[in-house]
């Protein structure tokens, strides 16, 4: 490091004293960062390490092996916005198999999952302090100086061990990716002017952005998914490269690609993260259905921009949400419509049609999901709910009768809460007469299905006989006429409501007679 006199960020107990390391531009010495970072987001670092002794204990055991340790990454990027949870990450000098025999004796539990990626993970819960707190448990990244890059015929980035810490917060993707804080010596570590890329909310990449997405191209869907997450900006270099080397995000397993898109999608705000991926034509490559939707305009203009209708729809699912962020639900309100661009025929009378477009993109859903090799489950939660979410608009807006409510119920399952959700979400109409008599429709559905749950078992519609009383009162043996006549009650179960034993038994019988 050069030898200049640190400076402090803060300037109370608990204060990081700060060791500058500039790159070529002048405006690098974090002096000068933008007011908008506050003393006290800037205390942050200085007060988790203050608190919690885990950082030094951990430190304190590489330093007498003779290796350093580094608090990295976005470790040190959410301490300093205020949003530092449990996970803490950490860069060394020390080689994977060191970093094994260093954390065993210490750690709580370590797996080593990612160690052909240089990775160490551990679980270390916090000492019991004086201030009778509940103890913490932290989960700890441990990695060695690395660079890795990609080459163009393989999915998998070659790791290659670093030996210095400004060789390897080069590596990394983003300026306020790429601090440091150096234990125990608590020296902040900002080579590439990070911290005034934090104040300014911007991703900025510590070499050019052609370097940095070469080494890993879904550093392009990450600056789409802290745009998303965090509410940065891209600077028009990193906007123009991802536009220029989209097609490379071909190379990145399908894996990865999902697992970075989920991310994006439970953000706060996950438009403007799929805004970026389409402006970039990142989006044709790994969701090419949503870039799809923006639909060219009927000369009329009788139809909706079924894209922006779309994020619209997903923007309101969010805001139904009551446990925390639902990814089934986010998932249908953003791909619920995809099957309109294969339906989407002009009639005669000027207005343009999309029929069926719900069963088309249940089918386009659940081919987009296989691909990206979401877990089975998944896929049929979200593919059922695209199919299902004009369900209520297929009964009109007269009164619904007991036995459409029954099969509504029975059809949703156990996703009756979110098709609710979803259904009133896919209301963007400016109309508010309309929207409001949609709301009341709709809030009649449910007082409906609540009245009937009250009265009848709906979440579990059975028939009032069972596959072994067919089978005695018939007189059949296994197979598939049980199977016919099961499916019969069943429908009459629906029709009809509960009807008894004696009611189905003769219902029972008189069909049979019937197929007879």
């Amino acid at each position: 490091m050069p030898d200049r006199p640190p400076v402090t960020v803060g300037g109370e107990p608990g204060h990081v004293p700060c060791a500058v390391v500039p790159n070529d531009r002048k405006d690098s010495n974090v002096r000068h960062a933008a007011p908008e970072l506050s003393q006290a987001q800037r205390r942050a670092v200085g007060e988790l390490l203050r608190v919690s002794p885990i950082a030094d204990d951990l430190a304190t055991r590489f330093a007498e092996a003779g290796y350093t340790l580094v608090l990295v990454g976005g470790s040190v990027r959410d301490a300093l916005l205020g949003r530092l949870g449990n996970d803490l990450d950490f860069t060394t000098d020390a080689r994977p198999q060191e970093v094994l025999r260093l954390v065993r004796p210490w750690a709580d539990a370590v797996w080593d999952v990612g160690i052909a990626f240089g990775t160490v993970g551990c679980r270390k819960r916090a000492p019991e302090g004086d201030d009778g707190a509940e103890r913490r448990d932290y989960q700890l990244e441990i990695t060695t100086y690395r660079s890795e890059a990609y080459d163009r015929d393989s999915r998998k980035p070659e790791v290659v061990y670093g030996d210095s810490l400004e060789e390897d917060l080069r590596r990394r993707d983003f300026t306020v990716n790429a601090m440091g804080v150096a234990l125990p010596q608590k020296e902040f570590v900002d080579p590439h002017n990070g911290l005034n890329d934090l104040a300014q909310r911007m991703l900025r990449t510590p070499g050019t952005p052609e370097e940095s997405f070469s080494d890993d191209p879904l550093r392009m869907m990450r600056a789409a998914r802290f745009a998303a997450q965090l509410g940065f900006s891209v600077t028009a270099p990193v906007r123009q490269a991802m536009k220029d080397m989209a097609e490379r995000i071909d190379i990145v397993s399908a894996e990865r690609v999902r697992d970075e898109l989920n991310k994006l999608l439970l953000s706060p705000d996950p438009r403007r993260g799929i805004t970026l991926l389409v402006e970039t034509g990142l989006a044709e490559r790994v969701l090419p259905e949503i870039p799809a939707l923006r639909l060219e305009r009927d000369e009329h203009h009788r139809h909706k921009d079924v894209y922006e209708h779309s994020l619209t729809v997903l923007e309101q699912a969010i805001d139904l949400e009551e446990d925390g962020p639902d990814l089934v639900l986010r998932l249908a309100a953003l791909l619920h419509d995809i099957g309109k661009p294969k339906t989407r025929r002009f009639e005669g009378d000027g207005r343009v049609s999309f029929h069926h477009h719900e069963i088309v993109g249940a089918k386009l859903t659940k081919q987009r999901m296989t691909r990206l090799k979401y877990p089975n489950e998944l896929v049929k939660d979200v593919s059922r709910l695209v199919e299902l979410h004009l369900r209520f608009h297929g009964y009109g807006t007269g009164e619904w009768t007991d036995s459409a409510v029954r099969r509504y119920v029975r059809d949703a399952g156990p996703l009756l809460d979110r098709l609710h959700k979803l259904t009133r979400s896919d209301c963007t109409t400016r109309n508010k007469k309309k929207a409001q008599a949609l709301s009341r429709a709709y809030d009649g559905l449910e007082e409906r299905i609540e009245r009937l749950k009250e009265q009848e078992e709906l979440d579990a519609i059975r028939p009032d006989l069972n596959g072994n009383d067919v089978m005695e009162i018939l007189g059949l043996p296994p197979g598939p006429q049980v199977g016919r006549a099961y499916r019969f009650l069943l429908e009459l179960r629906l029709e009809k409501g509960p009807l008894g034993r004696e009611a189905a038994e003769a219902a029972l019988r008189e069909w049979w007679a019937e197929q007879s």
